[in-house]
């Protein structure tokens, strides 16, 4: 298939944005009075309002004409049916299954996979539901208050940002602790906070060799050792996550405490697997379930939606509008919600790992820019920050907004007043303020000419910069599993236009191999420096520090 930019949909719309490039949405809202109805959708919950976008009807049909010429509809059926996408790797790419409640056989090579899918389910049931009635007991007899999490990557950011989101859900009398930095200040002060005897340590590796995670279980080990374990006891307060079960049974982790995972499932992908043991302890089985519930319902959405009634398409689509038509290199997530406040930096992972390609899967390089850089933070804390460069700076950065209609903690008037933060942030971006009407507010505060014609240019804002409004009822657990499917469908779609594989990530890989040799020379000062003359000086600095 060709690169997406010789297609006959990537000449028309390159005509198109010729037409269309300095049209204000200002004058398109002015011209429409019924523009929101036009260009706006719901799903899952979830209302989308797309029409702060500098497109019209026309942009739309292109966008999705591309979207069929680079192969969205075929890619996505393949799937969901199990074809092995990830073609590097020679992977089906099946984290659709783990959420699967359709009662229909997912198959891998033949084999239905949703048995095993289910029967971990159960597992993660049975044991969530041992500790939190007290059954599954530490080595003295004592009821577990602590979880220790140990992950990195997706094996930590996805459990950690989604109990954080859910915080208003989270069960009584016990707590969930994540450490994934192998700083060694992190788990030193977590540990700190601990009790050998009520500790449940859960380390998540697929190899049981990720050097991050390893190290910081190592520590914990030690810690639980030193303060009165035995080897013996290891089995009763760890487990973990893996597929090297003798590994994991050396570490002295008990094999039924062993959960697996599978090669058709991405780190950036895993929450919704035993990756999501810390969701489940920390909210409960019942509410873990209501996510995956979320992220099937959404699943089921983008498989059979029409792509201009498709929320993930929509958003994907609009991406590739701005990246590769007006040369938006970021993208800012601004979720109106403090329980919110983590997820662009989930999203960042999804995204740039998945997207930041430069190479297609059949060997060639491309000439266009593919995933953009992805930021943010939460609602009103932005606007007194970084919210000027939005508005006035001269690089486009589209946004998506995000707002629950209903806050879990209602006081007073505070909803209303980040409502209203969070609409009059849109409606600025949008329509900007014109020089005109920057200098007919001057001329009534008793400023000079030349004062105005000073001042005035600083206090323009050019408006026409693009944003989406996500809206819905309140963060439960099915709302988050909505969100966060839609932001991976959205990532898929975009992967399959530029004519990328969204699902390997070997520019991880590089830094780690170097970083084994370059620790080896840190250990072990005999070794001799025959790096780059930099990196031999940092060396040497190390080792004589």
């Amino acid at each position: 298939m060709a690169l997406f930019n010789q297609t006959k949909s990537y000449q028309a719309l390159q005509a198109h944005f010729e037409q269309i490039k300095d049209a204000h949405m200002r004058d398109m809202f002015a011209q429409d009075s019924d523009r929101f109805n036009k260009f706006s959708a719901k799903a899952c919950g979830i209302e989308l309002d797309y029409s702060k976008n500098r497109i019209s009807q026309e942009t739309l049909g292109l966008l999705f004409d591309l979207a069929r010429e680079t192969g969205v509809e075929a890619k996505r059926d393949g799937m969901f049916a199990g074809d092995k996408i990830n073609t590097s790797e020679d992977r089906a790419v099946l984290h659709t299954a783990l959420r699967n409640q359709s009662g229909e056989p997912v198959l891998v090579d033949g084999q239905d996979v949703m048995p095993e899918v289910q029967a971990v389910l159960a597992k993660m049931k049975q044991f969530v539901a041992e500790v939190h009635d007290g059954s599954r007991k530490g080595y003295t007899g004592e009821q577990f208050t602590d979880v220790l999490a140990i992950g990195i990557g997706g094996s930590f950011l996805g459990p950690k940002i989604m109990t954080e989101a859910l915080k208003p859900y989270r069960v009584d009398g016990l707590k969930v602790h994540f450490v994934a930095n192998v700083d060694g200040a992190h788990i030193h002060d977590v540990l700190a906070e601990l009790n050998v005897e009520t500790t449940l340590v859960l380390m998540s590796s697929k190899s049981f060799g990720t050097q991050e995670t390893l190290k910081n279980t190592q520590t914990a080990k030690a810690w639980f050792l030193d303060n009165g374990g035995t080897q013996d006891d290891v089995a009763k307060h760890f487990m973990c996550v893996s597929s090297n079960v003798k590994a994991a049974t050396d570490f002295g982790i008990a094999e039924e405490n062993i959960f697996p995972m599978w090669d058709w499932v991405g780190g950036r992908y895993s929450l919704w697997s035993a990756i999501g043991l810390p969701i489940a302890l920390a909210l409960g089985f019942d509410n873990f379930e209501a996510l995956l519930s979320g992220a099937y319902e959404m699943d089921e959405h983008f498989k059979t939606a029409p792509l201009e009634e498709n929320l993930p398409a929509i958003l994907g689509m609009l991406g590739v509008w701005y990246i590769n038509f007006f040369g938006a290199q970021s993208h800012v997530l601004l979720p109106y919600d403090h329980y919110l406040r983590g997820f662009p930096a989930y999203v960042q992972q999804l995204d740039m790992e998945s997207n930041g390609k430069f190479a297609t899967p059949t060997g060639d390089y491309l000439d266009y820019a593919t995933g953009p850089v992805i930021w943010g933070g939460e609602g009103t804390n932005g606007q007194h920050a970084f919210h000027q460069l939005i508005h006035q700076g001269k690089v486009l950065i589209p946004a998506d907004f995000m707002l629950p209609l209903n806050s879990q903690h209602e006081v007073t008037n505070h909803h209303a007043m980040l409502a209203s933060n969070c609409f009059g942030q849109t409606q600025a971006l949008m329509q900007g303020k014109s020089l005109d009407e920057v200098k007919a507010e001057f001329a009534g505060k008793g400023l000079t000419d030349a004062e105005i014609e000073q001042v005035a240019p600083q206090k323009v804002f050019e408006g026409n910069k693009p944003s989406n409004t996500l809206l819905f009822d309140q963060i439960t657990p099915r709302t988050l599993g909505n969100l966060i499917a839609l932001y991976e469908h959205k990532v898929f779609v975009q992967g399959i236009v530029w004519g990328i594989n969204s699902f390997d990530q070997w520019g991880v890989e590089l830094g780690k191999v170097l970083g084994n040799d370059v620790l080896a020379k840190l250990e072990n000062t005999d070794l001799p420096l025959d790096n780059d003359s930099s990196t031999n000086a940092l060396i040497e600095r190390f080792r004589n520090r």
